[in-house]
C-alpha cells in the first residue's frame, strides 16, 4: 500500500534527498544479473506498465539502464515490458476464482496492527470492495506470476513502472543474492524476495549483520519490486484466488512459502510521480478514525495549452466534453448562447485577464470569432464534435476532430492537449445544450455576507479586479416535485428505513459519531456531543444521514444549535468522488451568522476528484442569534443555481461559477454536531460546557425529479 497521499514536507524533503544521493553510487555492477543461463543469476526482469503510459516505461527503463549485468550489459537486455490490466478496461466483476475484489478491515489489521483499532467481530464484518484500480493492479501481477510459472528462468524480477533503484543498489543485491539458500544446481533457494518494502506490522527485526529476513508473519507492504521464483509463483497460483489489494494477499501467503525480504530496501517507489491507483482502505479508517490528518489536496496540473474551444452540432457530446476537460484541470464554462462581455472580448484579443481557458458550445463563438480567437491567441485550442462544421484555414493543426466514433476518447483528448492521460472513465453527460444567460436579479431578502478564504482550484473562479456576480440562467421548465421524500415533525419517530444513525468519522472531527447520541424527546430529536473516551476519540456525538441520495431539490429543518465554542452544527448535503458539497453550518463561537459552504470537483460517480479543504465559505448574518430559539433553515438546489433559506426568507444565492459551478451529482442529506480539529475555524472549545446538544423539531426534502423517473434516488 503507497502512503504517498499522506507525506509531509519533511517526508518529501528526505525522498527528494534519496533520489539525488542515489546519482551518486557509482557502484553500477550488479553481478547479480545476467542473460547467459548461469543457474546462480537473476536473468529475466519483468516491468508492469500500462499502454498509455509510454514515459513511464522509458523512465523505469533508463532508471535500469544506469546498471550493467555480470558480463557489462545493461539491464534493458534482461527486461521485458508486461502490458499492465487497464482499471478502465476492467470487467466490473472479476473471475472468481481468479480474484475476489473485497476484504475485511480485521485482514487490514492483520498486516498493519492499530493500537487504536482490535481484530474483533465487528473488523472481520466491516467489508471492504477493492477499487478499479486495486483489481487492475492484482489482475496485472498475477499474469506476470503466470509468465514466470510457465518461464524459461528459474526465477524473475518484478517491477511497477513508478520505481527507482535506492543508492547501494547493486552492493545490497549482491549481498542479498548470494546469502539465500542454494539448491543442488545452485540456484537460489527461496520463493518469494522483497527489494522494495515497508515494515508495517510485526514482522522480526533484521538480525545484526545478516543480508536477508525470513518472513514468517504478515506485516509487509508494497508489491512494486520483488523476486519471484518460478515454484513460488506457481505456488502464488495454486492458492488463487486473490482476495483484496495484492500486497495485502501476498502477506497471507508467508506461511507456506520461504518468503524473505533485503536487510534494507533496495528499491522505492517515486513520490514526484504521481500514484493513479484508488486505495478503498483509506476511506474506511478515516471513517473509523484512525486517519486523523487532512490537508488541502489541489490538482498539481502542469502547464495546460489554452484556451480551448470546443464547437460541434447539438447532441454531439459537447457536455460531456466540458466535464472531461474540466476533469483534466480546465476551468470550463460551456453550454451557454454567449459568454459575459468582459470575458469574451478577452478571449477575442488574446487577454490574459480570462476567468476560463476553456470555452465549450457558446452560442457567440462563430467561425469568425475562432478566427480572431486563434489569431489572438498563440497557443488556442479548437475541438470539433461533428464533421458539419467548416473551421477557418488559420486554425490548420491546432484543430482535433473529436467525435463520438473515437475509440478511446481520452487518448485523443490528451494527445491532442499534450496532458496526462487520467485514470477516470470518460464522462458521459447528456448534452445541455446552449442556455440562456439572463442579467442576475438583485436578491431583495440577501442578509449581509462575508467571504472566508476559498481553496485554490480549476474549478474555482477568482475574479481578481474583475467585477464578476457568476452566470444565471435562465430558469429550465418546472420540473415535476414529487411528495416529499421526507417529512418528519415533532412527536414523529425517525423512521429507520428513511434515515441511518452514522457511527463513524472524518479526519478533522475530534468526535466519533454513534447511534446512543442521537435521542428523540418529546418535541424535538436531539444531537448529543459528549465527553467519552473511545479508542480513536475522546468525544462522542450525533450525527444523522437519509439512506436515499438526490438530485436537485429543497431541503429544511427546523433546528436550533448549540453557542458552545468548539461545536459546529452541520445541515448539508453531501457525496465523495467524486466530492460534491452544499453546507450549511453553525458555528458555536458566534451562532449570530450561519456559514454557507460549496465543495465542487468534475466527474461522473465514481470519479476520485475529492479536493478541497476550506471549500468556498461564506459567513452570513442572520440579525439574531441562532441559539436561542428554533429557525427553519433551507437548502434550495436546482441545476443553474443554490438559495439559502431562513424561515422561508432567500438569504444567500449562489449561481453557475460564482465562484463554482453547481453541484450536479446524486447527495445524501446530513444532520451532524462535532467538534473541528481547527481552532482557527471554530475555536477552542469549552470543555466545561459539555455535554451540550443540537435539537431537530422538523425536517423536510423535496426532490425535483421527472414524472416516472426516480433513477437518481438510489441508497447511498
Amino acid at each position: 500500500m503507497n502512503k504517498r497521499t499522506f507525506a509531509d514536507f519533511r517526508q518529501n524533503l528526505l525522498h527528494y534527498g534519496r533520489l539525488r544521493l542515489r546519482l551518486a553510487d557509482w557502484h553500477r555492477r550488479a553481478a547479480v544479473f545476467s542473460r547467459a543461463g548461469e543457474p546462480d543469476a537473476l536473468r529475466r526482469i519483468y516491468v508492469i506498465n500500462l499502454d498509455r503510459r509510454p514515459d513511464r516505461w522509458r523512465r523505469v527503463r533508463g532508471e535500469l539502464d544506469r546498471f550493467r549485468d555480470r558480463h557489462g550489459e545493461r539491464l534493458s537486455a534482461v527486461t521485458r515490458r508486461f502490458s499492465a490490466v487497464d482499471a478502465r478496461y476492467t470487467q466490473a466483476t472479476p473471475d472468481p476464482a481468479t480474484l475476489v475484489p473485497r476484504f475485511t478491515l480485521a485482514d487490514q489489521l492483520t498486516v498493519e496492527p492499530n493500537p487504536l483499532l482490535r481484530i474483533d467481530a465487528a473488523t472481520r464484518a466491516r467489508e471492504i470492495m477493492m477499487t478499479r484500480q486495486e483489481v487492475a493492479v492484482a489482475l496485472s501481477h498475477i499474469e506476470v506470476w503466470k509468465l514466470i510459472a510457465s518461464g524459461d528462468v528459474p526465477s524473475a524480477l518484478v517491477l511497477e513502472d513508478d520505481i527507482f533503484m535506492a543508492y547501494g543498489f547493486a552492493r545490497g543485491l549482491d549481498a542479498t543474492w548470494s546469502s539465500l539458500d542454494r539448491s543442488a544446481s545452485g540456484e537460489p533457494d527461496f520463493d518469494l524476495l522483497y527489494l522494495a518494502f515497508e515494515e508495517v506490522g510485526n514482522v522480526d527485526p533484521v538480525r545484526n549483520g545478516a543480508s536477508t529476513r525470513r518472513l514468517q508473519e504478515p506485516g509487509i507492504w508494497e508489491a512494486s519490486g520483488y523476486v519471484l521464483s518460478r515454484a513460488g509463483a506457481q505456488k502464488l497460483l495454486d492458492h488463487l484466488p486473490v482476495y483484496g489489494p495484492v500486497d495485502l494477499w501476498l502477506n497471507m501467503q508467508f506461511s507456506h512459502m520461504r518468503a524473505y525480504t533485503a536487510a534494507r530496501p533496495l528499491i522505492a517507489q517515486r513520490i514526484d510521480e504521481p500514484s493513479s491507483n484508488s486505495y478503498s482502505i483509506l476511506p474506511i479508517l478515516s471513517q473509523v478514525g484512525v486517519i486523523t490528518r487532512e490537508k488541502p489536496l489541489v490538482p498539481a496540473t502542469k502547464h495546460l495549452p489554452g484556451p480551448v474551444v470546443a464547437v460541434g452540432s447539438p447532441g454531439s457530446g459537447l457536455t460531456a466534453l466540458a466535464t472531461a476537460l474540466s476533469m483534466l484541470g480546465y476551468t470550463c464554462c460551456s453550454d451557454l448562447d454567449g459568454l459575459p462581455a468582459a470575458e469574451e472580448q478577452a478571449l477575442l484579443r488574446g487577454g490574459r485577464r480570462r476567468l476560463f481557458n476553456a470555452y465549450v458550445n457558446i452560442g457567440s463563438l462563430s467561425p469568425e470569432a475562432l478566427h480572431q480567437i486563434v489569431g489572438a491567441n498563440p497557443s488556442a485550442r479548437i475541438i470539433v464534435t461533428s464533421t458539419d462544421l467548416t473551421l477557418p484555414r488559420k486554425v490548420g493543426d491546432r484543430a482535433l476532430l473529436f467525435t463520438h466514433e473515437a475509440k478511446d476518447r481520452w487518448a485523443l483528448l490528451s494527445d491532442f492537449l499534450g496532458v496526462d492521460y487520467p485514470s477516470f472513465p470518460y464522462p458521459t453527460d447528456v448534452d445541455l445544450g446552449m442556455r440562456i444567460r439572463r442579467p442576475r436579479a438583485l436578491l431583495q431578502s440577501a442578509r449581509n455576507a462575508m467571504d472566508l478564504k476559498h481553496d485554490t482550484s480549476p474549478w474555482i473562479a477568482t475574479p481578481g479586479r474583475i467585477e464578476w456576480d457568476g452566470i444565471t440562467i435562465s430558469a429550465e421548465p418546472p420540473r415535476h416535485t414529487l411528495t416529499a421524500h421526507v417529512d418528519w415533525t415533532s412527536g414523529g419517530k425517525l423512521n429507520d428505513e428513511v434515515w441511518k444513525l452514522r457511527d463513524d468519522t472524518f479526519p478533522s472531527n475530534m468526535a466519533l459519531f454513534t447511534p446512543a447520541n442521537v435521542s428523540q424527546h418529546g418535541a424535538h430529536a436531539r444531537l448529543t456531543l459528549r465527553p467519552e473516551q473511545t479508542p480513536v476519540r475522546e468525544l462522542t456525538s450525533g450525527a444523522i444521514a437519509s439512506r436515499a441520495v438526490y438530485r436537485y431539490g429543497k431541503f429544511s429543518a427546523e433546528l436550533r444549535p448549540p453557542g458552545v465554542t468548539g461545536v459546529v452544527t452541520g445541515m448539508f448535503l453531501h457525496r465523495n468522488g467524486p466530492r460534491q458539497e452544499i453546507d450549511i453550518e453553525f458555528l458555536g463561537k458566534d451562532t449570530t451568522k450561519m456559514l454557507v459552504n460549496v465543495f465542487y470537483n468534475p466527474g461522473p460517480e465514481g470519479t476520485k476528484l475529492e479536493y478541497g479543504y476550506r471549500g468556498t465559505p461564506t459567513l452570513i448574518d442572520l440579525g439574531f442569534d441562532a441559539a436561542h430559539d428554533f429557525h427553519t433553515y433551507g437548502i434550495d438546489w436546482q441545476p443553474g443555481a443554490i438559495r439559502w433559506l431562513v424561515d422561508g426568507s432567500v438569504v444567500h444565492e449562489r449561481v453557475a461559477w460564482d465562484p463554482t459551478p453547481i453541484p450536479n451529482q446524486s447527495l445524501q442529506f446530513n444532520i451532524n454536531l462535532w467538534h473541528s480539529r481547527s481552532k482557527e475555524f471554530a475555536g477552542d472549545l469549552a470543555t466545561d460546557r459539555l455535554p451540550t446538544s443540537a435539537h431537530i423539531r422538523s425536517v423536510a426534502i423535496h426532490e425535483n425529479v421527472t414524472k416516472g423517473d426516480q433513477s437518481d434516488r438510489r441508497p447511498f
